[in-house]
């Protein structure tokens, strides 16, 4: 399977089922539909909406666009294409913008895919980490070249200084860049983190987790981003030299657009790497808990 085939095909995570019949095949078109028909969990007061807590805890452990796309349709009757009221919105992550972005484009002919990392463009300046984790998508044009397209600020949603459909790649660093980035010394480690309302997560080992998530996500596993396993859930006393060789290998591979889908599941067979049977979900609002994954959603 080719690079535009494979990253073509629908993952278990992505995968629709049916999805519209008047889907648009425009790119820009599809990331408007997306922030149409989800809200962030954490930009309720942004919008001046009470979100419900129930929905700001729970809608967000749904792990594939399937059950989203269920959520969606019992909240309101009408066709997903149609305009939505905050309410009747899947409140979710931006991994979940990125997902049924990823979903969408797939579904219309578009190759496309999940990348986690870290963005710039959210920062406030009440909060030491400049770099917040974040997930968006990463899509291939006509020429062969890939683009990063972020939903959530799509549309006129937030107000950022660059096209939503192309993110520059310094306003957003994949996560092997990021590693990379730390272990030459050239950024600061608690920089890159996420602030949350349990309290701020930074430093290098958060961004160890992130490189092992987007390699997985790449390799068509997108997981949820507070799930651990492997190397992303090592304490750092524990990762050894031969480790952070892996994970230097991992970045160098997956910093880069032409990253192949050989070299993909080739360092993802890793067993420091593969999704296992069992994972530990680090949710911010339910707790820590055990979960056993099918086998058809390790990759």
């Amino acid at each position: 399977m080719d690079s535009h085939d494979f990253h073509l095909k629908q993952s278990p995570y992505s995968d629709p089922g049916a999805v519209p019949a008047d889907l648009p095949a425009d790119p820009r078109e599809l990331a408007a539909l997306v922030r149409n028909l989800l809200i962030h969990r954490e930009e309720g007061g942004h919008f001046g909406y009470a979100m419900p807590d129930k929905r700001r805890h729970e809608d967000a452990e749904a792990r594939y666009v399937s059950e989203i796309l269920r959520i969606l349709r019992e909240r309101a009757q009408a066709p997903l294409t149609e305009h939505r009221e905050l309410g009747e919105r899947f409140a979710g992550t931006c991994r979940d913008f990125a997902l049924l972005l990823c979903a969408f484009l797939r579904a219309t002919g578009t190759p496309a895919r999940v990348r986690c990392g870290f963005a710039t463009y959210f920062e406030d300046g009440s909060s030491p980490v400049t770099h917040g984790d974040h997930w968006v998508t990463e899509y291939r044009l006509p020429d062969g070249s890939w683009q990063l397209a972020d939903a959530q600020v799509a549309d006129g949603a937030h107000d950022v200084p660059f096209d939503p459909l192309d993110v520059p790649r310094d306003q957003f660093l994949v996560a092997g860049t990021a590693w990379q980035a730390c272990r030459a010394c050239d950024a600061d480690p608690d920089a890159f983190g996420i602030p949350l309302p349990t309290g701020t997560l930074q430093g290098l080992w958060f961004v160890r987790c992130n490189v092992v998530r987007d390699l997985a996500a790449l390799g068509g596993v997108e997981v949820l981003p507070w799930d651990a396993w492997g190397l992303a859930a090592k304490d750092e006393s524990e990762v050894t030299a031969d480790d952070l060789a892996l994970l230097d290998t991992v970045a160098a591979a997956t910093a880069t657009e032409a990253v192949s889908p050989e070299e993909i599941r080739r360092l993802y067979a890793d067993p420091r790497l593969t999704v296992p049977a069992e994972i530990t979900s680090h949710t911010t609002y339910l707790g820590v808990r055990k979960v056993r994954l099918p086998e058809s959603l390790r990759g």
